[in-house]
C-alpha cells in the first residue's frame, strides 16, 4: 500500500549544469524537493516507483538502474534510476555497460533529484513513464496497481502544472492557468485524491499542463491511505507551475 509520497516539478533546468548561469534562480526549489525526498526517505518504504510524464518511445516500465541522460540539452551528465543491478548470470555489473539514456527526462530528473538527496540504494526503485493522453479513469487503475506492489510503497511524482502563466510562459498567458494550478496546490496540501482525480483533462492539456497524468496516478495510488499533505513549494517561475509537496503518514 501507499504509505508516502512526494510531487516534484521536472524541469530539466533543475539540474544545475543544464540551468548554467541560471541556476541560483531554482536554488528554493532544489531545496524543497530534496526536503520531500528526505521526508519520503524517513517514511521507510520497501519499495520507491518514480512516475513522470514521457514521450511515446519512452512510456511504460522503467527498471532499477536504467539509465538517462542531459546531453540532449547539452551537458555531458547521465544518471541512473537507482542504484545499477548486478547481472549475476554474466557477471557483469550494469554500472559497467555504456549509458543508454533510455529514461524519459522527467525520470532522469527524478533521477537526479534522489541522488543529490542521498537516497538509500538499499531501497529498490522502479520508474513509470506516463503518456499525456492517458485518461484519468486508467490513471486511477494504473495507481491503484502501483500502491499493491508492496506492502509499503512510496511514489515520487514528477510533474508540472500549467504552462500558460504569464506572456512569456511556452503557453502564452492564459486566464483559466491561476485557478487551475490552484485547485491543484490545494489538493495536493489537503492530499485530496479526489480532487486530484477530477481534474479536467482537456484543460490540463489547453493549459500544457505536464503533471496532470502523474497527479492522477497518485489520485488512484493514495485512496484509502489516509495520509496527510504538506505544501513545500507553489510557484510560477517562467511562467510554469512548480509545486512540492509531500504526503506521508
Amino acid at each position: 500500500m501507499l504509505i508516502a509520497a512526494a510531487v516534484c516539478p521536472c524541469p530539466p533546468l533543475l539540474v544545475p549544469e543544464v540551468a548554467a548561469g541560471a541556476a541560483p534562480e531554482l536554488d528554493g526549489l532544489r531545496a524543497a524537493c530534496a526536503g520531500a525526498i528526505r521526508a519520503l526517505a524517513a517514511a521507510r518504504p520497501e519499495r520507491l516507483i518514480v512516475v513522470g510524464p514521457a514521450e511515446p518511445a519512452r512510456r511504460g516500465p522503467h527498471v532499477q538502474g536504467a539509465a538517462g541522460s542531459f546531453r540532449g540539452f547539452g551537458v555531458e551528465l547521465d544518471v541512473r534510476l537507482g542504484a545499477p543491478v548486478t547481472d549475476e548470470a554474466s557477471g557483469d555489473d550494469a554500472a559497467e555497460r555504456g549509458p543508454s539514456p533510455s529514461l524519459p527526462s522527467s525520470l532522469a530528473v527524478g533521477a537526479w533529484l534522489l541522488e543529490h538527496a542521498g537516497w538509500d540504494p538499499a531501497v529498490a526503485v522502479e520508474g513509470l513513464g506516463v503518456g499525456e493522453p492517458l485518461a484519468g479513469e486508467r490513471c486511477i487503475e494504473v495507481g491503484r496497481e502501483l500502491a499493491g506492489r508492496a506492502e509499503r510503497v512510496a511514489l515520487l511524482v514528477m510533474g508540472d502544472g500549467s504552462a500558460c502563466r504569464t506572456l512569456k510562459a511556452p503557453g502564452y498567458l492564459d486566464e483559466r492557468a491561476a485557478a487551475f494550478d490552484a485547485e491543484v496546490a490545494r489538493a495536493l496540501a489537503a492530499a485530496d485524491t479526489g480532487a486530484l482525480a477530477a481534474l479536467d483533462e482537456e484543460l490540463a492539456y489547453e493549459l500544457k499542463a505536464a503533471g496532470r497524468a502523474p497527479l492522477q496516478v497518485l489520485a488512484g495510488a493514495g485512496e484509502g491511505a489516509r495520509l496527510k499533505g504538506e505544501l513545500r513549494y507553489d510557484q510560477a517561475p517562467y511562467g510554469v507551475g512548480y509545486f512540492v509537496a509531500s504526503w506521508l503518514s
